[in-house]
């Protein structure tokens, strides 16, 4: 190789060294800055997360709800609107009865004797017959010996001045207006009050409400050998008030 030609290739050689680290150096360059643009990012984001954890920090200012009015603002418009005394009808007896309206009990009560226990599928059940004072008018009269049957849902304790008494709870299907739903009555014998059914404030939580200076505001159901039905003025017991 003449001189000429090796300062012909160091010349060549030297530039594309050159052209390599100017390459290099822009690399670098923008390497730095997306790094710049990295780093505000961050700091960004770091930001918002630091007020919205202050904003969390701080108790929520009470909110006004504007209560919706409705055509009448009557808490009972919407419930059925019991006297203090009712007719009620049991299907599966097939009799309509007698009922007092009694929001200072809690359990209603349904008027019964010779109550006996047996055990059906591994269930207690209890048979019965109504207990229904022989001067009463307000059943069907094809009723008065039925034995009924019905699951023991529980049993309670009464605790009274004679002693201690457990009795048996049944749930059994009732009407009374236009209510229609399974009840739970304990059984007793109730021949010595006036009627032979008490219905209990659990019976009537958030369906109904009582107009006490009112009896028989809702129509006595039919059955067949049902008596014609006559007015509610007629139907109320003379002794009503006096017993419960």
């Amino acid at each position: 190789m003449t001189p000429e030609a090796f300062s012909q290739r160091i010349d060549a050689l030297e530039s594309q060294i050159a052209g390599q680290c100017d390459v290099q150096q822009q690399q670098l360059v923008e390497q730095r800055e997306l790094n710049r643009s990295l780093r505000r990012d961050m700091r960004e984001v770091g930001s918002q997360l630091r007020r919205m954890h202050a904003e969390m920090e701080q108790p929520a200012a009470p909110q006004v709800v504007q209560a919706c009015k409705t055509a009448s603002e009557n808490p009972i418009m919407d419930k059925t609107l019991l006297g203090r005394v009712e007719w009620v009808g049991f299907p599966d007896i097939g009799s309509y009865f007698k009922a007092r309206i009694d929001t200072g009990a809690n359990t209603s009560s349904l008027s019964a004797r010779d109550i006996t226990e047996f055990e059906r599928d591994g269930d207690k059940w209890v048979k019965f017959k109504l207990a229904l004072r022989e001067d009463a008018k307000y059943f069907v009269p094809e009723v008065r010996d039925k034995w009924v049957e019905a699951k023991v849902s529980r049993t309670v304790t009464i605790v009274q001045a004679s002693g201690r008494e457990d009795r048996p709870v049944v749930s059994m299907l009732m009407t009374l207006g236009d209510i229609k739903q399974r009840v739970e009555f304990t059984l007793n014998d109730r021949r010595d009050l006036t009627y032979p059914v008490l219905l209990g404030r659990r019976f009537m939580m958030d369906i109904a409400a009582v107009d006490v200076s009112r009896t028989f505001i809702n129509p006595r159901p039919e059955f067949p050998g049902s008596a014609p039905s006559t007015a509610a003025a007629k139907d109320q017991d003379p002794n009503e008030g006096n017993r419960d």
